[in-house]
């Protein structure tokens, strides 16, 4: 049987930045299959873990300066350029993440999503903005006008609210949350070594 992983995941997330591009290999080593499932993370948060919000109100600033270091040291093992934090921070990332699915529609999701956090981890625009998102529309090929009618559909955004109230029913509270074959849950970048042993479990 081969392994299936959901990854649920938001392009607003650092932790998620870092997971999308580590999973990967992950998966073609085990021989797993990747199911992508966008969601908004700010969904999650207001749901079921609005604590993040209070930890932004008062930060801790040992805190802040370990994450920055431990965001550099992760992407730096990986080969990324990640801004922590960026300008804009927290980001809208509705467009973003409704285009998902366009992008996965045309079998393009793992270069939308490349190019979506590029832009905003790396390159530090703001992935809320049309004109951010239509570099990224045109980067990977998809066609523009298209791209933004469809993002404007609702059943653009009733699937967006349909996976992030899934992964919440499952137990999910952020962003990455992965399942190995549908109920073996695992959340944030450094689960991955955890992850790795589940499909070598399940293979």
């Amino acid at each position: 049987m081969v392994a299936r992983i959901e990854f649920f995941f938001d392009c607003s997330s650092p932790w998620t930045y870092l997971a999308f591009h580590a999973v990967q290999p992950i998966a073609a080593e085990t021989g797993a299959e990747i199911d992508w499932k966008p969601i908004l993370v700010g969904g999650i948060f207001n749901t079921v873990n609005d604590t993040v919000y209070k930890s932004r109100e008062t930060p801790n600033p040992r805190k802040l300066a370990y994450t920055a270091k431990d965001m550099a040291d992760w992407a730096r093992l990986y080969g990324l350029r990640i801004k922590m934090r960026p300008t804009v921070f927290p980001v809208n990332s509705v467009k973003c993440m409704r285009g998902a699915f366009v992008a996965l529609e045309k079998g393009k999701l793992v270069p939308y999503a490349y190019a979506a956090f590029d832009a905003y981890w790396g390159d530090d625009k703001d992935i809320s903005k049309d004109d951010v998102m239509a570099e990224v529309v045109d980067k990977v090929g998809l066609d523009r006008s298209a791209f933004f009618a469809k993002i404007a559909d609702p059943s653009y955004k009733d699937r967006l609210r349909a996976n992030t109230d899934d992964v919440i029913a499952r137990g999910g509270f952020g962003s990455p949350t992965m399942f190995v074959n549908g109920s073996d849950m695992y959340f944030g970048n450094d689960r991955l070594p955890l992850l790795r042993e589940a499909l070598k479990r399940a293979a």
